[in-house]
């Protein structure tokens, strides 16, 4: 299937790792130019454009962009990926104001300002496209990442408004949910199952299979199934989708 994306132009952020990786190389192969967003871009995004940002800085997001138009002319597609969750082990009133400050800078306002800096160009261009990573947690709450839950919900709800501003002029806008995946973000060395681990003297491994178990499919999603979802909402193939939010968490939810 011929998804029309070559020679379009996109910013990805939070690029250099896990789903924003996946998601910068699928769109490359489709063609795309990709101006990969991280704080440490490495080899991995040698094949792109990589700029070096930090996302959670009020500057970040605006020089992204501006990286991006300066490149390449334009922009078609903005992809906010970046992201992060602590596990918060002591409860909720172990989280400091800090605490939800950073969780909400990170994966909130990080998404707010690059959106801001990237719509003109994207009303400029007369069509175009915004998709945000959110997570299941917006709309299944856990108490183990409280802070990182609301904000979730906080994008779902930004999402949805923005689309149905910019919907008219053009601009499609949709989230992508997902249940646990497998990267270091769940399975790395301080991610949450070794955090979890840790603190109630457990193995990671058994933490994770507990977690995977708690799907339908009794596994953690793939990056790069994620990253399919990106390119097809990017596409026309989907022109009449927006204010979307698709949920890939192999049954988690088991509600309506």
């Amino acid at each position: 299937m011929d998804l029309h994306l070559s020679g379009k132009i996109a910013v990805v952020t939070g690029a250099s790792r896990g789903i924003g990786l996946a998601i910068t190389r699928a769109l490359a192969e489709e063609g795309v130019e990709v101006v990969a967003g991280a704080r440490k871009p490495g080899p991995e995004l040698a094949a792109v454009h990589p700029v070096e940002v930090d996302l959670a800085t009020p500057e970040g997001p605006a020089l992204l962009v501006d990286a991006a138009v300066s490149a390449f002319g334009g922009l078609d597609l903005l992809v906010n990926n970046v992201g992060a969750a602590t596990p918060r082990i002591g409860g909720f009133l172990s989280v400091t104001d800090e605490d939800w400050i950073s969780a909400l800078t990170i994966n909130l306002l990080s998404a707010v300002r690059t959106t801001r800096a990237a719509l003109p160009h994207l009303l400029e261009r007369g069509a175009g496209g915004i998709i945000t990573i959110a997570s299941v947690n917006s709309s299944l709450p856990d108490p183990l990442v409280i802070d990182y839950s609301a904000a979730k919900a906080a994008v779902a709800s930004f999402s949805k408004a923005l689309s149905k501003e910019v919907g008219p002029r053009g601009i499609r806008v949709n989230t992508i949910s997902p249940g646990p995946v497998s990267t270091d973000l769940w399975l790395g060395d301080n991610g949450v199952a070794a955090t979890v681990a840790q603190a109630g003297g457990g193995d990671a491994r058994a933490v994770a299979e507990h977690a995977a178990r708690d799907a339908v499919t009794g596994r953690f999603t793939r990056p790069d199934e994620v990253a399919d979802l990106v390119l097809l909402l990017a596409s026309d193939r989907t022109a009449n989708v927006t204010g979307a939010d698709i949920v890939i968490d192999g049954g988690l939810i088991t509600t309506l």
